[in-house]
């Protein structure tokens, strides 16, 4: 019989059966799952990548805290004056400036308002590809406000104007931004707050905090940032500058006397005592001395800018224990009245000086301080001018009683500068003729009568701001009304020597620098007319 192969057995009858439906699903769903965990994996790689991407701030080296400056090197390209940018559209500029706001939109964008001075700007920064990161958004956003920046950016024509910064038809879009100098600890109050006007609280229907003068003067360095301020204290060196322009034109010359003397100018009352190695010495209360000396010597003008002490417990709007006082001495041909001319037309040219060349300063110090334009008389009818009889008239017309009139006291003086500016609409005269008792002993007698004297007095808002006379030039009579006020001439041998050795009549006048800012400006308080001011209360800072 053939060999025959034998049949091939089936899985059911060897009893091995293939995956079932059920098995082949779960198959299915796992390698779906691996598929998709492959997939997740691959994302998250890819967004990881892209993030490590991102945190590269290709914008570091243009924003940062610059390196303590010790004078490592000099600028390479010039600074920009935030008051210039109107007219440099278009230009990249480097300008220094503090940050005086800061506005952050989001993470992207943040708006700075730069200040120099007076003068402010808008700043923008934006995220933009390989230039502005939001690293260098956020950082400039953190940037505390006073803090000074060195920014570079272009300045840019705005559509409308920005009404937050004094430079308002441009806005500088930057590309840089450093820290010079932060801000260590918290300001006692904001910049914004301290340039706005005292009685103002609330602005818009939002609250304001108020500061008082005490906490202004308290934080000085703090209230001199203000636009008010800087503008104030341009304004006073400018009345300096007018002040030298004028006498110098006029042929004074410039002296610094001693601000330490042997002997009290005018009374020992009002002078402040200092030790003085094994003795003692005073503080000048003004170069009157030193001034009348230097006509004895022949210099003809001089006028000197320089500190005056008075030691006066006088907590008045008006006073202070250390001003700055503008003084000049001439010789006179025939009459007093040369000198009073002489000093009438030096005010002139400050009050025209500072109308015609510093509106801008003016605006800004009136945006605080409210007040009318100061007024004065021009042309051929020139400055008012009224004898101390007919001030005292004037005075008795409006009902003072005439025996309350001895003296024009402060109070009485306002009500004369009222009564003036409503008469003769201006804020600015001259009283004349002065009673003898009321003037210093070195004061020259009227020579038709010796109860009068031959000294005038200077008016600004109705208060005074320059006292002088024809002085006395001869030693007899000087020695005369020294004794007659209670001054023992041999106590001033050095000062009465100068006339003894011959001496030109001559006279002139002292004023308060800080006294003519506050009553042109109408700051109402003399403090805010001094850098850092001393009074009977104030030492510091």
């Amino acid at each position: 019989m053939a060999d025959t192969e034998p049949p091939t057995a089936t899985a059911e009858q060897t009893g091995e059966l293939g995956p079932s439906k059920s098995e082949l699903k779960k198959r299915a769903k796992a390698l779906e799952k691996e598929k998709k965990a492959a997939e997740k994996a691959a994302k998250q790689k890819e967004l990881a990548e892209q993030t490590a991407a991102a945190e590269v701030d290709y914008a570091k080296e243009f924003y940062g805290s610059l390196p303590l400056n010790q004078s490592q090197s000099r600028p390479r390209k010039p600074r920009a004056e935030i008051a210039s940018l109107s007219s440099r559209a278009g230009e990249t500029v480097l300008l220094r400036a503090r940050v005086h706001t800061s506005r952050a939109q989001g993470n992207k964008m943040v708006f700075l308002n730069l200040r120099q001075r007076t003068d402010s700007v808008q700043a923008l920064l934006v995220v933009t590809p390989d230039k502005v990161s939001k690293q260098m958004v956020k950082w400039a956003a953190g940037l505390a406000v006073e803090s000074i920046v060195l920014v570079e950016g272009v300045v840019e024509k705005t559509q409308e104007l920005i009404k937050s910064a004094s430079v308002s038809d441009v806005e500088v879009h930057v590309s840089h931004i450093y820290l010079v100098s932060g801000v260590d600890g918290r300001l006692p109050f904001s910049v914004d707050d301290a340039g706005r006007p005292e009685t103002a609280v609330e602005v818009e229907g939002q609250q304001y905090n108020r500061v008082l003068l005490e906490t202004r003067l308290n934080n000085r360095v703090v209230d001199l940032r203000t636009q008010t301020n800087q503008a104030i204290f341009k304004l006073q060196g400018a009345i300096g500058d007018f002040f030298r322009e004028y006498l110098t034109a006029n042929r004074f010359i410039e002296i610094h006397s001693p601000k330490l003397q042997g002997a009290a100018t005018e009374s020992g009352a009002s002078v402040f005592k200092v030790s003085y190695f094994k003795g003692s010495a005073f503080l000048a209360q003004s170069p009157q001395l030193a001034k009348q000396m230097a006509i004895a010597a022949d210099f003809e003008r001089v006028y000197e800018i320089g500190p005056v002490f008075r030691a006066e417990d006088s907590n008045t709007h008006r006073h202070l224990t250390e001003f700055i006082g503008l003084d000049l001495e001439m010789t006179i041909e025939e009459h007093y009245h040369e000198v009073m001319e002489m000093l009438d037309g030096l005010f002139i040219a400050i009050f025209r000086g500072l109308r015609e060349k510093y509106k801008k300063e003016i605006d800004v110090v009136r945006q605080q301080f409210p007040a009318d334009e100061f007024k004065w008389r021009e042309g051929p009818e020139g400055t008012l001018r009224l004898t101390f009889k007919e001030a005292v008239d004037i005075l008795v017309e409006s009902g003072v009683p005439r025996e309350d009139l001895d003296d024009i006291n402060t109070e009485n003086e306002k009500k004369l500068g009222g009564l003036v500016k409503a008469k003769y609409d201006t804020d600015y005269y001259i009283i004349d003729k002065f009673p003898m008792e009321l003037r210093p002993f070195y004061t020259m007698p009227d020579p038709e009568d010796p109860t009068l004297s031959n000294s005038y007095d200077f008016f600004m808002r109705g208060e005074e701001i320059l006292s002088g006379a024809q002085r006395i030039h001869d030693p007899a009579l000087l020695c005369e009304k020294m004794r007659g006020k209670g001054v023992d001439p041999d106590s001033m041998k050095g000062y009465v020597d100068a006339f003894r050795m011959g001496c030109a009549p001559h006279g002139g006048g002292g004023i308060g620098l800080e006294r003519v800012l506050m009553l042109f400006l109408k700051l109402n308080n003399i403090r805010r007319a001094s850098l850092f001011p001393r009074d009977p209360k104030r030492l510091e800072p």
